[in-house]
């Protein structure tokens, strides 16, 4: 009988074409799957609870295998994985889980943290771990925009066409908070779901009406229609990081 492995991943985005499995294999879910048929010798598939885009990072992202069985301990796939993966991608912790378990549908909640650097310069050792703004950026104007967000709405407006439309855009925001240390600004949003591009575009909309380049009504009225009525600003990919996912 089979056993269900739950995984804690994180890994640095920007060496990889997303998660989702891909027809050149540069992914982290592909990544994953050879390091599994390496130590077992067969194919395992990976299940994620979410498709982070290319260059997006995770600091605990979930998933789980089905293993064929109990050979190895958690703590053994572990180190086995950790010692196969390349340094991008560290296996956090494993433990064993009921068969009901699912690394995606199981999921009540995620937490998205996006880290944007507001300063003329950019340090080299933050190049693709945030977002540089080297324009003035109203802090004040953020949160505003931020708070906007909370509660239940339609998403319609902020979310990116993966292919085929979405049935259900309608999502529940619990928290948007934002703490900025010198040039350092954190935008953290919990939520019960995410729409493909979800976080970058409402990051891509406060910072517009931060930089006084949209007014927070339009974000107000997207809400309402479920539309945009206006061209829409994707933040960057490098400045996301899926830092927590709830079960």
């Amino acid at each position: 009988m089979s056993q269900r492995l739950k995984l804690t991943v994180a890994y640095d985005g920007a060496a990889f074409a997303g998660w989702q499995s891909q027809a050149h294999r540069n992914t982290v879910q592909d990544t994953l799957e050879q390091a599994f048929q390496k130590i077992s010798g067969t194919r395992i598939r990976v299940h994620g609870a979410g498709r982070t885009d290319a260059g997006v990072h995770a600091l605990a992202q979930c998933a789980h295998v089905d293993l064929p069985d109990r050979r190895l301990s958690p703590e053994r796939w572990t180190n086995a994985l950790n010692s196969t993966l390349p340094p991008a991608i560290r296996i956090l912790r494993c433990q064993f889980t009921p068969q009901n378990f699912h690394a995606r549908f199981s999921a009540t909640g995620k937490l998205y943290r996006y880290r944007i650097w507001a300063a003329p310069i950019l340090p080299p050792l933050e190049f693709g771990r945030a977002w540089h703004i080297s324009s003035p950026l109203d802090v004040d104007l953020l949160k505003t925009a931020g708070k906007k967000f909370v509660g239940t709405h339609d998403f319609a407006a902020f979310a990116a066409n993966r292919g085929k439309k979405e049935q259900d855009t309608m999502r529940t925001i619990w928290s948007v908070q934002i703490r900025r240390s010198g040039p350092r600004i954190a935008i953290e949003i919990a939520g019960d779901g995410f729409l493909y591009k979800m976080v970058r575009l409402m990051v891509g909309a406060m910072t517009q009406v931060a930089l006084n380049k949209m007014n927070v009504d339009e974000i107000v009225g997207w809400l309402k229609s479920g539309h945009a009525d206006g061209s829409r600003f994707v933040a960057p990919a490098k400045g996301l990081y899926l830092v927590k996912i709830w079960y």
